[in-house]
């Protein structure tokens, strides 16, 4: 049976299946069908393929790493090295990803080409990797393998939703791809072992390998259209709602802990000297909770709401860095790995079920590219802090600053679940109008805007005046400039106050701003604006 004959797998639409045929009567001609359908290569199974050998490669690159220049470094050298490829690694996701990605969506294969870019740009870049293995174009190089492959991710999750036939195949299909990724690098760790004794340069060739390999395979995927409309305002009332938004910022939370952790603890290792085993040791446990999420989340759907199980994985991600940081030793600390792990690979489940059930009409492919990379963006921006700050952050206070981030997201998030549930604000929503309303931040937002209108028209007048002076252009200009406020300065670089009077310096309001440069304190039928207050013997502005 062919693919394009298959009622559920017409290329270039919605429907391409990937798992469990229809049922059908049971006989000879049945037995037969589905002997053939086992054979059947679905285009799920291309993508399985792309993302094993893709995983592969990643595993080999790491390894590699472990003992070149980029661990070998003078552990500051590294820290300004690493916090500006970080820096340069978020400007794909916030700056290109929002203009480009629309596009790919509605180009025909367009999220198709972006995997097969990305797995070949990795090839080539780990072929240039090993000419420059003890040079300080490592680093670049590393960290293109970095951007590559969380463009791969974010594509992948656009696909995967146009391979499979409904919500419950697309929960399946993303854990089994957790699951396919995690064993392949788990069994790649012992080749590449022996692989390194013949040097780091064996292993970049084998991912060089692996990635070509990858890139091969991405060219079968079909060419489908993620997103063929753009979109539309039933999709964005969708996405926008409390529970999705609710979601993603758990979400985000968790990817921003996943981060920091991961580099807290290379730059914690290497102040420490420790030798390259801890590496993988404390990777192995962060691969192992991911494994251990995607094999145990089928079953934990069956019993708890994704809410719960979201929440709970925050919850527990709090209690033990809690009681990590109380013993900050390296076992420990491998075991907050798998514990992140394990929560973040049961969030990222759950996550996807929600969209899937209070979205129905949304574009799963486009929403879940565009939440990948504020997830990815929160990544970058988890892992920027520790690199920032080592040394003056010890690795118990960046223990404790896990705890309380997880703490506080898994009360704002079971507490504004709860909100929504009674039709009130949530709490996130009440901070946000307490601090906005508080007279400290107003105030300091009015200072802010006056700056900023000032420094504009300085710069107008420059402009103006050929830079000449710099004086600042009357706010409200009057007919008479010598007893107005914003007339000419006097005498010795000083205004003229309110009577006119050129000697005498111009006096400022409450707020420590100057009268003259803001708003009309008055308005013509009298009384004050809610901003400001009129000083016992100063004449506001505009009334002489």
């Amino acid at each position: 049976m062919g693919l394009n004959s298959h009622p559920d797998r017409a290329i270039g639409s919605h429907r391409v299946g990937f798992v469990e045929p229809q049922s059908q009567p049971l006989g000879r001609g049945a037995r037969g069908s589905r002997g053939a359908e086992a054979f059947l290569v679905t285009p799920f199974m291309q993508l399985a393929r792309t993302h094993v050998l893709g995983t592969i490669g990643d595993t080999l690159i790491t390894i590699a790493l472990a003992g070149s220049l980029f661990f070998s470094l003078d552990v500051n050298q590294a820290r300004s090295r690493v916090g500006l490829y970080l820096l340069l690694t978020a400007a794909p996701f916030a700056v290109v990803s929002p203009l480009i990605g629309p596009m790919i969506d509605r180009a025909r294969g367009g999220r198709r080409w972006m995997v097969v870019l990305a797995q070949a740009g990795r090839a080539v870049t780990a072929l240039l990797m090993i000419r420059h293995l003890n040079s300080f174009l490592l680093f670049p190089e590393a960290f293109t393998v970095l951007v590559l492959g969380k463009a791969y991710h974010i594509a992948k999750s656009a696909i995967v939703p146009s391979l499979v036939r409904d919500q419950d195949a697309l929960m399946k299909a993303n854990s089994r791809l957790v699951l396919a990724g995690g064993l392949a690098s788990a069994l790649t760790v012992g080749p590449a072992l022996l692989l390194r004794l013949l040097g780091d340069r064996f292993v970049l060739l084998g991912a060089v390998v692996a990635f070509t390999f990858a890139a091969a395979q991405a060219f079968k995927l079909p060419p489908t259209t993620v997103a063929e409309e753009p979109v539309g305002e039933l999709e964005k009332a969708e996405l926008r709602g409390g529970g999705i938004l609710l979601a993603a910022s758990a979400m985000a939370l968790l990817r921003w802990s996943i981060g920091f952790l991961t580099f807290m603890l290379i730059f914690w290792l290497r102040g420490s000297d420790a030798s390259p085993v801890w590496y993988g040791v404390i990777g192995s446990f962060a691969v192992a909770g991911n494994l251990l999420g995607a094999l145990i989340a089928p079953a934990l759907r069956q019993v708890l709401r994704e809410e719960m199980v979201l929440g709970g994985v925050l919850a527990v991600s709090a209690i033990t860095a809690t009681v990590v940081s109380t013993a900050p030793e390296r076992l420990p600390a491998a075991f907050l790995g798998l514990v992140l792990g394990l929560s973040t690979g049961l969030g990222k489940l759950s996550f996807d079920a929600i969209v899937q059930r209070d979205a129905p009409d949304a574009n799963k492919g486009r929403s879940f590219a565009r939440f990948e990379t504020r997830f990815q963006l929160a990544w970058v921006t988890g892992a920027i802090i520790p690199v920032v700050l080592f040394p003056a952050l010890p690795v118990r206070l960046g223990f404790i600053v896990l705890a309380i981030g997880s703490a506080l997201g898994a009360f704002f998030y079971l507490g504004g679940l709860r909100a929504l549930a009674r039709g009130m604000q949530t709490p996130s929503d009440r901070l946000k109008k307490r601090i906005l309303a508080d007279q400290r931040v107003r105030r300091v937002r009015d200072r802010l805007s006056v700056a900023v209108r000032v420094r504009t028209r300085a710069t107008g007048s420059r402009a103006e005046g050929g830079g000449a002076t710099g004086a600042v252009p009357p706010s409200n200009p009057s007919p008479d400039a010598t007893g107005s406020p914003g007339g000419v300065r006097g005498p010795a670089g000083k205004d003229p106050g309110p009577g006119g009077s050129a000697g005498k310096p111009r006096r400022r309001s409450s707020r420590g701003l100057d009268p003259g440069l803001g708003p009309r304190p008055r308005s013509r039928g009298g009384g004050e604006t809610p901003g400001q207050r009129s000083l016992p013997g100063v004449e506001p502005p505009g009334d002489s």
